[in-house]
Formats: C-alpha cells, structure tokens, sequence
C-alpha cells in the first residue's frame, strides 16, 4: 500500500513506520523533513505541508497520529490552542483532501484518546458510551470529540474511517511510563491521590498491532478503544511497577500538590476511566499482553 502518515516521529509514530516499512510505501508529513528523515529513514517521502497536495488519490490509506503531546506541558492558554489545533487542522485538512479526490484512499485511521469519555471514577465504559453533559465540559473530551468529527468527515462510500481512543500506552522510551520510571527506579513512586481512579493502559506493541489490524481488515470502521481488556486502579498500578521494578512503591502523591504543580493538567492523573475495549475485540483483534504483569516483564527483561 502506498499510506500517508502524521505524527510518524512521535513514540508510537515511530513504531509503527518500522514495523509498515517493510511491506508498504510511505510518504511522510514533517514540520522537519531532515531531522524526520535522519530518524526514520531516508527511503521514505517525506512532505513538510498538505499544502503540497491537491489531492490524495495517489495514497491507499492515511493514518493520522500528528498532535502536541496533551502532558508536555502546564496548560495555559496557548499551550491549549496549541493541543488543539495541532490536532483539528490537521486531521480536517486531511479529510478535506479526501472528499477532494477523485480515486480517495479507501481507508483513514485516525487517532483520538480515552479523555473522550472524561472522568468516569470507577465506571467502566466501553466504545458505546456517550458522555454525560458533565463529561462534554472537559477539555480532555473537548479535544477529542471534535479531533474525531474531524476525521469522520471523509467518511464515505469510498473511504471508511476508524478511530482508535488510545489508553496510557506502555513503553519503556516514550510516553507516560518512561516518565514515571526515574522517581520508581529510585523507590519514590506511589499511588496519586486516592488511587482509586482508573488506569486504562495498553502495551506499545499492542497499539501498533491494532494499527495494522485495522488497515489489514476492510470491514471494520468506527471507533475502537486502544486499550488492553484489564484496566486497573492507579493504586493497583503503581503497586505492579514497583513489584516489576523490585522497588517499593508506597509513597503517596497528595492531589493537592499535584494541583498546585500542574494545574488543570493533574486532571489527567487524578481522575482516570476505567475503558473496556469491547469494539476491538469483537472485531478479532488479539491482544498479546492482556494483563499488566506480562506487559511489565516484557518491557523490563
């Protein structure tokens, strides 16, 4: 297939170019085509605007990833136009190409994240849960909700679209585990809060693999929750990584002090979902690492 991807650079980006580049042409969009092509690979195109294309019947999928990662950073004002706009214009823009098409691409994955649902306490919720009016108020959900009415714009008779919600996605060089490790591995790490808020996480290779799955499989569209079949409580949690890591991991994170350090970014700590991929499951996909112990001896031997 010949597939244009956002968003390649980043953690599961650059996964998931290595694990399409052996079967499949890639062309690549890069605010730093160089710098993209020094990490990924010079064999790939590389663009550094859609503006460059007129259309996309040249491409055979689209897979979306591109977005400012949402915990980089506190949220202030411009840092949330920031996570928002990286995400709407893009994934608009690519739609946009798609129903100008004469020939489109026959598929469009594109990402959103489990915030859509908000903060659910210990509710479980699976792919058809609507969130409360409550709910919708959250920028998390904000985000995410027209991000996804972005991309199923270029939903059409010719073109399906899948949206994947991704969970904590669990690697050891990126995302929000390798930023937990450092206080874990020296035995400061612990529950936040009250621990009880819910902790929907999925192994990288998991996240990839449902990548491929739904590009490899022509009657699925819809969304998806990226995220393995056990969510855990962030006490549960933070207790598994200790004992992987063979470090206590008692010492707990007040949600004040959070609050005072992030702001309204510690939302995405102190409150959690509890998200069942129900979707993802029925529509064949295999998980390789279903529960969390598996998935933290992978990543640690």
């Amino acid at each position: 297939m010949n597939i244009l991807m956002t968003g390649a650079s980043g953690f599961i980006g650059t996964q998931l170019v290595s694990a399409l580049a052996p079967l499949h042409q890639l062309t690549i969009l890069s605010r730093d085509p160089l710098h993209a092509s020094i990490k990924l690979g010079a064999k790939h195109r590389y663009l550094n605007s859609l503006d460059e294309l007129n259309d996309l019947d040249t491409f055979d999928s689209v897979i979306n990833l591109a977005g400012e990662p949402i915990a980089s950073k506190r949220w202030t004002g411009k840092q949330r136009l920031a996570i928002c706009e990286s995400r709407w214009s893009i994934t608009e823009q690519l739609s946009s190409l798609i129903l100008k098409s004469a020939t489109p691409p026959h598929t469009l994955i594109s990402a959103s994240a489990v915030g859509y649902y908000g903060n659910q306490e210990q509710n479980s919720v699976d792919e058809s849960y609507q969130p409360s009016r409550t709910n919708r108020s959250e920028f998390t959900h904000q985000v995410c909700h027209r991000w996804e009415d972005g991309a199923l714009k270029a939903k059409s008779e010719q073109t399906r679209v899948c949206i994947i919600r991704i969970g904590l996605v669990l690697g050891t060089h990126g995302g929000a585990l390798a930023k937990m490790l450092p206080a874990f591995k020296l035995g400061l790490g612990g529950p936040i809060a009250d621990g009880m808020q819910g902790m929907s996480w999925i192994h990288q290779t998991d996240l990839v693999n449902l990548f491929i799955h739904l590009l490899n499989h022509p009657d699925c569209e819809g969304v998806y929750n990226g995220c393995a079949p056990n969510p855990i409580s962030n006490s549960l949690f933070t207790q598994a990584l200790g004992q992987a890591l063979n470090r206590p991991a008692f010492i707990p994170v007040p949600a004040f002090a959070l609050k005072l350090i992030l702001g309204e970014m510690s939302s995405l700590l102190i409150e959690g979902q509890y998200v069942l991929p129900k979707r993802t499951l029925a529509s064949g996909f295999e998980f390789k690492y279903p529960e969390l112990e598996a998935a933290f001896k992978q990543l640690f031997s």
